[in-house]
């Protein structure tokens, strides 16, 4: 029961994500605002919502390891699978001039978020610091693309991928599903996960770290996947580097503001996961850095840190202890 309810929440996670994409571009297109703004708050908020209402209903729930777990773990399956797998595939690089300020910003967040947590519990003050970094970010990217044009291609192949509805009553129901399932599949995946560490004997946060992040970073590693086959190497890396923003600013942010309580930072966090995340974090922002070709033979070295780093999860339990 417990691995159902887990792969059944992701189940409606991804599509009730989906759906609420969908809906919601569709709503922007008819007040006719801009793709770019679409593009920074519509579609990058649907791809990171599983993060964020799995992590907010942990949150509310009381298992702090699953709601900062989520997210760490996330960031180190964004930056070391999410990037590795499509390089499997087919050689990516980053392009885009504005990426090295995404760089500055991924790594001033990471550090700043690190920072935070050993300082302390997550409460209201830093969430609400978290949140103000996050639309100072929204508000820069929006300022930097301004003047740059978007793509046709790209513009269809958007369309192509969102299947966007038309009419009045599809995208209500889009929105009402995607509104709907959101936290259905939140409550059964997180009740699942804190199952699934009783019955293996580990904390809730190895779980939130590896079983649950991995869940919620499905729709990252699919775009990235798809981007990578077609060719589109800055959109592949510019995925990853977006997603660790929202997922450090954004969502960390609005759940430490939003739960009842302050978020306490589990003891293991600060002797290993976030030195984890900080070392996957350096190496995407190294990779994106120097430019050119992400090969395959960096994609391999990427997935085997990952699961070199689940391995590590579920066979030192000293870790983890204290």
């Amino acid at each position: 029961m417990m691995v159902l309810e887990i792969v059944g929440g992701l189940i409606y996670l991804l599509l009730a994500g989906d759906l609420l994409v969908r809906g919601s571009v569709a709503l922007a297109r008819r007040a006719r605002i801009p793709p770019v703004i679409v593009g920074l708050t519509i579609v990058a908020f649907g791809t990171s919502a599983p993060e964020l209402f799995v992590s907010l209903q942990a949150a509310m729930q009381g298992h702090a390891g699953i709601s900062i777990g989520n997210v760490v773990g996330s960031n180190i399956t964004n930056s070391l699978l999410v990037l590795g797998v499509p390089a499997l595939l087919a050689s990516t690089a980053a392009t885009r001039d504005s990426t090295r300020q995404d760089i500055v910003w991924m790594l001033g967040a990471s550090l700043l978020f690190v920072a935070l947590c050993f300082e302390g519990p997550l409460d209201r003050g830093k969430g609400g610091l978290l949140l103000v970094l996050f639309v100072a970010m929204l508000l820069h990217s929006l300022l930097r693309s301004r003047g740059e044009t978007l793509r046709e291609e790209f513009e269809d192949e958007l369309e192509h991928l969102l299947g966007l509805p038309s009419q009045r009553r599809l995208i209500t129901l889009f929105l009402v599903l995607g509104a709907v399932g959101l936290p259905l599949g939140a409550y059964l995946m997180v009740d699942g996960a804190v199952q699934l560490a009783e019955a293996l004997g580990v904390t809730d946060a190895v779980i939130g770290l590896s079983v649950v992040a991995l869940g919620t970073s499905l729709p990252e590693l699919a775009t990235t996947v798809a981007a990578a086959i077609r060719r589109h190497a800055d959109v592949a890396i510019g995925n990853v580097l977006g997603s660790n923003l929202f997922n450090l600013l954004g969502i960390m942010g609005a759940v430490a503001v939003l739960a009842p309580e302050s978020i306490p930072v589990p003891p293991a966090f600060l002797r290993f996961d976030l030195f984890a995340m900080l070392a996957a974090t350096a190496g995407l922002a190294w990779l994106a850095w120097r430019g050119g070709a992400v090969s395959r033979g960096a994609g391999v070295a990427l997935t085997a840190a990952y699961f070199a780093y689940l391995v590590l999860l579920y066979t030192q339990p000293a870790l983890r202890s204290g």
